[in-house]
């Protein structure tokens, strides 16, 4: 079965003459990559953000997928977090080459983590949380390290920017004081698990996919449960109890410190509302929505 680029995933090469440049050599580079590797098709290409996923078989008739990034700094080691897992609560790798961003892996099914209820889902999460928390090298970069970049961000942002401006300052104290704590870096992070990012699995109930791994603290991988499945927090009537009850669920089963994961939880809802203010360039793009939900997050969670 020969494998196509998805029309949906062609817009890439929109975002400029860098992915554009990558898209056009995607295709030859996933035939490289299936003939080095000996994998044939073994069903329709799927895609995310900044990704291709093809469905093959291995020399040996086992079923994998091959995924192939386009090249950023976030998925430059999630080879070697998925190495040092070797498939303990998570997806099993096979092979990877980190030149070309591409990694083979054990083949999952495509039920996630929004199947099940909200809360169960959260306390599955926390739960696995013990078995990927393990120490990390100095392979991978630090937390703090991107956490000062980060503060000089909030540091930049004007008054007039549509936030509150004591949660800009109420960021900036927090993330200072965490760039200078000894446990904010040290241990494996996944830091974008959350409900999506599950799936369902022969060899294990549930398996975690597609870390974004850095040296960091177990606290900061809570907030990702309380943005994410937003239409069912607006839709329960109460948001301020319902996103405390996700971050309680996820706290008691991960036996996290409850002030130490809740400023996390204020500080990464803040940097989602930088990042979100840096990549739009006049307020007619602004997505108010999610501005809204992060700062509707930063003030259940505290107040």
């Amino acid at each position: 079965m020969p494998f196509e680029i998805p029309a949906g995933f062609l817009a890439v090469g929109s975002r400029g003459p860098d992915w554009a440049a990558w898209l056009d050599q995607l295709p030859r580079r996933i035939r490289d990559l299936l003939d080095e590797w000996a994998l044939r098709v073994d069903g329709g290409t799927a895609y995310g953000e900044c990704a291709v996923v093809v469905p093959v078989r291995t020399a040996d008739g086992e079923a994998a997928v091959l995924k192939v990034q386009f090249p950023h700094w976030e998925a430059e080691t999630e080879h070697l977090a998925l190495r040092m897992w070797d498939g303990a609560g998570a997806v099993r790798l096979f092979r990877a080459d980190p030149r070309r961003f591409a990694i083979l892996m054990e083949r999952l099914e495509s039920r996630d983590l929004t199947t099940i209820g909200d809360l169960d889902a959260c306390e599955f999460v926390g739960s696995a949380y013990g078995r990927l928390h393990v120490p990390a090298g100095p392979q991978f970069r630090t937390l703090s390290g991107e956490l000062k970049r980060w503060v000089e961000g909030l540091r930049e942002l004007p008054a007039s920017a549509p936030v509150p401006h004591r949660y800009v300052e109420q960021a900036i104290s927090l993330g200072t004081d965490f760039a200078e704590d000894p446990a904010t870096d040290g241990t494996l992070i996944h830091t974008d698990l959350h409900y999506f990012n599950v799936l369902a699995a022969e060899r294990e109930p549930w398996l975690v996919i597609d870390p974004k791994p850095l040296s960091g603290d177990p606290h900061y991988e809570v907030a990702p449960l309380l943005w994410n499945r937003w239409d069912e927090v607006t839709a329960s009537g109460d948001l301020r109890f319902r996103v405390r009850q996700r971050f309680y669920t996820v706290v008691d089963a991960a036996e996290l410190d409850e002030d130490r994961a809740r400023n996390w939880v204020i500080l990464r809802q803040m940097l989602n509302v930088l990042w979100t203010l840096q990549s739009t360039g006049t307020d007619d793009l602004l997505p108010h929505d999610w501005l809204t939900r992060n700062i509707s997050i930063v003030k259940a969670i505290q107040d």
